[in-house]
Parts: structure tokens; C-alpha cells; sequence
């Protein structure tokens, strides 16, 4: 059964940085699409990036530029750098695994941008 572990949320000022991780374990991972949503009290669930199993990426228009997400296959994670934070990425940012048209998800990390 595959789990999915985030970490590396926290409260951060507008304008900085932070790099989230999702740990992978319970199966091949390599095999895995990933990515990452958020979703903010009273919002939907939104996409923030994805990651192919070949690595391609894919980005929601409101983080393009700022957020870059990545795969260590050897490590069984994939990252979430984000740059250049705003108050309005504030959310709980939670990872997802697909494969095979099944979908894991992770149990979230917060994310408070705010001064």
C-alpha cells in the first residue's frame, strides 16, 4: 500500500522560500506520476504541479516561474520548491501519487505565507 509522507511546511514572510518533500514508500516509485495540490480553507482542492514518471512537469499558471517541482528516484520523493511565495499560497499543500488510474494522497503540509 503506498504512503505518501509530506514535510518542510511552515510559516514563512511574502516574498520567501521553502522547499516541501513527500516521501514515497509501499511500492515502485518510479513507476508513480506525482504531483502536488493545495487547498485553502473554504476553497476546492486545486493542482499546483505535476511530474511524469519520465519527469515532465506541469504547472498551474498562478505558480509558473515561482514553484518548481522535481522526483529523486533513488530517494522515493519529489519536491516542491517555491520561490517567491504570496500570501494568497497559503494552503495546506498535499502530495498525490498516480498510477495505473489509482491515486494516493498524502495527509498535507501547511503552508502560511504572511507577514
Amino acid at each position: 500500500q503506498v504512503q505518501l509522507v509530506e514535510s518542510g511546511g511552515g510559516l514563512v514572510q511574502p516574498g520567501g522560500s521553502l522547499r516541501l518533500s513527500c516521501a514515497f514508500s509501499g511500492s515502485i516509485f518510479s513507476l508513480y506520476a506525482m504531483g502536488w495540490y493545495r487547498q485553502a480553507p473554504g476553497n476546492q482542492r486545486e493542482l499546483v504541479a505535476t511530474i511524469t514518471h519520465s519527469g515532465l512537469t506541469n504547472y498551474a499558471d498562478s505558480v509558473k516561474g515561482r514553484f518548481a517541482i522535481s522526483r529523486d528516484n533513488a530517494k522515493n520523493t519529489v519536491y516542491l520548491q517555491m520561490n517567491s511565495l504570496k500570501p494568497e499560497d497559503t494552503a495546506v499543500y498535499i502530495c498525490k501519487a498516480d498510477f495505473a488510474g489509482l491515486a494516493d494522497w498524502g495527509q498535507g503540509t501547511q503552508v502560511t505565507v504572511s507577514s
